[in-house]
């Protein structure tokens, strides 16, 4: 089929992919050489060719938390598309010039500040429009609403990617983001949700408690672990819920940390931390619990923030049956944004990028909406 986006037919397509995730701290940009022939069924990634993570400035942050928080009203969230639009504008631009090569198409995933599924509703802002002048090629962006007006959760989209990237022998791969998500191939079928908290709660526990963005290795999360608050976190509706399911801070952010608190705060520090560690470990393990069997030979991969947070690791490694090993394929941050720039490519293909049996979408669809420079 030949692409209804105007794209090389002599050549490999080179491919921004922008990714910012839940843990809201910035922008991973990707350059990608991506063999378009070889979707659906094929491995299209043939080569990175770059990666540029561009942090957000302190005020940048705190808006974005802000609109994840309900704190930030309309004309505010009008100021932040744009903000978001010229920071990822930037780092795309950045990395293009690093590079000296000019991308074929960027993918644009945006920066989540409110995630519904059960309205059908989901907001990621970065201005495309801003982007595609700073690059001069096509960008695809906003390519969840498709599969949540097809009934779906809107997420997660990165297992198809992950299936492009990975191959058909058995594997499971664990991501530590701000939410966690959880994702398994047997060799026939791929299930994948998000499994609740990742570094969300640790990281507002560290600007809380300790005036850090995060907590450094996780070193601050040296105490025990309250089992009584841990069982109380654990009866939450979301980990009744069966997939197809996904969430995000509003659920697991600002607002359910402010209401712990002060059951938090009778803990001595290190055992608050510790806690909240053991809390999104034991989250990821009773939702790996679902997949029983686990599929036979996997090889368990964990990437994301939170695979550098050694209490978390630690607590994790206790309640896991799979052996967790740090994915190297890319460095650390690109992974997400690598998958953004396949889906990207895909939509440009015309190629589905979601899959009905992890969204619960009532139908395979090509994602987003596309802007020209």
């Amino acid at each position: 089929m030949r692409p209804p986006i105007p794209l090389p037919e002599d050549r490999p397509w080179r491919v921004l992919g922008l990714m910012s995730g839940t843990s809201a701290d910035g922008v991973d940009a990707v350059l990608a050489e991506i063999d378009p022939r070889a979707f659906p069924e094929g491995r299209p990634l043939l080569r990175l060719l770059g990666h540029r993570a561009e942090p957000y400035p302190g005020p940048l942050r705190d808006e974005v938390l802000a609109a994840a928080s309900n704190r930030l009203d309309p004309a505010g969230l009008c100021v932040l598309q744009r903000r978001l639009g010229d920071h990822h504008a930037r780092a795309a631009a950045d990395l293009c010039a690093e590079l000296d090569l000019r991308p074929d198409l960027a993918s644009l995933h945006g920066q989540t500040v409110q995630h519904h599924p059960a309205e059908g509703a989901s907001l990621q802002l970065a201005d495309p429009y801003v982007l595609a002048e700073a690059v001069g090629c096509p960008v695809v962006w906003d390519l969840r609403r498709r599969d949540l007006a097809l009934g779906g959760q809107g997420a997660p989209l990165v297992p198809l990617p992950e299936l492009w990237l990975r191959g058909r022998e058995p594997w499971l791969a664990l991501n530590l983001g701000g939410i966690a998500n959880l994702a398994a191939w047997d060799g026939s079928r791929l299930r994948a949700w998000d499994t609740g908290p990742g570094m969300s709660l640790l990281d507002l526990a560290a600007r809380r408690w300790l005036d850090l963005p995060f907590d450094p290795a996780g070193a601050a999360a040296s105490g025990a672990v309250h089992a009584p608050l841990l069982e109380t976190w654990l009866a939450h509706p979301y980990f009744r819920q069966a997939p197809p399911k996904s969430t995000g801070r509003e659920v697991f952010g600002e607002a359910w940390l402010g209401a712990e608190a002060l059951a938090l705060e009778a803990l001595p520090l290190p055992d608050r931390l510790a806690t909240l560690a053991a809390f999104t470990a034991e989250a990821v393990a009773r939702e790996a619990a679902r997949l029983d069997p686990v599929p036979s030979g996997a090889r368990g991969l964990v990437s994301g923030g939170g695979a550098q947070h050694e209490r978390l690791r630690a607590e994790l490694t206790a309640r896991l049956r799979v052996p967790l090993e740090d994915d190297l394929a890319f460095p650390s941050g690109a992974r997400e944004a690598v998958s953004w720039a396949l889906l990207g490519a895909a939509s440009a293909q015309g190629v589905a990028g979601n899959l009905p049996e992890v969204t619960g979408a009532s139908r395979p669809a090509a994602l987003g909406s596309w802007v020209w420079p």
